[in-house]
C-alpha cells in the first residue's frame, strides 16, 4: 500500500496513527518535529506525509515548504486549527489536503486513498501510438525507436521514461514523479534517473549535449517538447 511519514510531537497521536494505518497495509515512519521529519523524509522517501501544523521548533508549515521544495509527494496537514486562513496557509505552503482534529478515522483513510489514487492516475500509459522527433520515429505499440532506417535499442527503463514524458508532453514532470512512475516508490537516487536521461538523449537527440526535445527543467525535472 505504500509508506506514510507521520509527523506529530504528541506520542499518543503517533501511536493512534500507527494503530489505524498499519492494519490498512501502510508502512509507518514517525517523526516528532519538522526537523526530524526532513531527516526521515530524505532517508525513507515515503509515499505520503501527514504533518501536524503546531509543533515546537520547526512547525508543520515550514516543514511542508521544505519538503515541497524538493518533492511532489502528497502532504496532508492535520491541526486543531479550523480557521479558513489556516487552511489557506497550509495550501499555500504546498499541502494537498487539510484535516481538522478531531477527525473521523474513515475520513482520514478516505482522503489518503483519494490522494494516492489520484497520484497514480497522473501517469497513465501514453495514448500516443507514434511520435516523430526530427528523424527519430517512436512506435509505442511495439516499443520501437528508429533513427532513419536504423533501430535504436532502448532499455526498458529508457523506454518507460520516454513513455511517461510523452504522456505529459510539453509539461514538466518532476524527478520525484519520474522515479515513482518508472522505478516505483522504493527508488531514491536521482543519479540513476540522470543516467537514463543521458542515455536516452543519445538515442533520440541529434545533439545530445544540446537537446532540442528532452529538456531539463533545472531543480525541478524534465519536459518532452514536441515539434511544432
Amino acid at each position: 500500500m505504500g509508506s506514510i511519514l507521520v509527523v506529530d510531537d504528541d506520542p499518543q497521536i503517533r501511536r493512534v496513527m500507527r494503530a489505524v494505518l498499519s492494519p490498512q497495509g501502510y508502512l509507518i515512519v514517525e517523526a516528532r518535529d519538522g526537523q526530524e521529519a526532513l531527516v526521515k523524509f530524505r532517508g525513507e522517501r515515503p509515499d505520503l506525509v501527514i504533518l501536524d501544523m503546531n509543533m515546537p521548533g520547526m512547525g508543520g508549515l515550514e516543514a511542508c515548504r521544505e519538503i515541497r521544495s524538493a518533492s511532489s509527494v502528497p502532504i496532508i496537514i492535520v491541526t486543531v486549527r479550523g480557521a479558513e486562513k489556516d487552511k489557506v496557509n497550509a495550501l499555500d505552503a504546498g499541502a494537498d489536503d487539510y484535516l481538522v482534529k478531531p477527525f473521523a478515522v474513515p475520513e482520514l483513510l478516505a482522503r489518503i486513498r483519494a490522494i494516492l489514487n489520484n497520484r497514480r492516475a497522473r501517469f497513465p500509459a501514453t495514448t500516443l501510438t507514434h511520435l516523430r522527433l526530427g528523424d527519430v520515429e517512436i512506435d509505442f505499440e511495439i516499443r520501437q525507436v528508429k533513427r532513419g532506417a536504423e533501430q535504436e535499442r532502448l532499455t526498458p527503463k529508457e523506454f518507460d521514461t520516454l513513455s511517461c514524458l510523452s504522456a505529459h508532453a510539453n509539461t514538466i514532470v518532476t524527478c520525484d514523479e519520474l522515479r515513482r512512475a518508472v522505478w516505483g516508490s522504493n527508488s531514491k537516487d536521482n543519479n540513476l534517473l540522470r543516467g537514463v536521461v543521458y542515455q536516452l538523449r543519445k538515442k533520440i537527440e541529434s545533439q545530445p549535449d544540446h537537446p532540442k526535445y528532452l529538456l531539463t527543467e533545472p531543480w525541478v525535472g524534465y519536459r518532452l517538447r514536441l515539434p511544432e
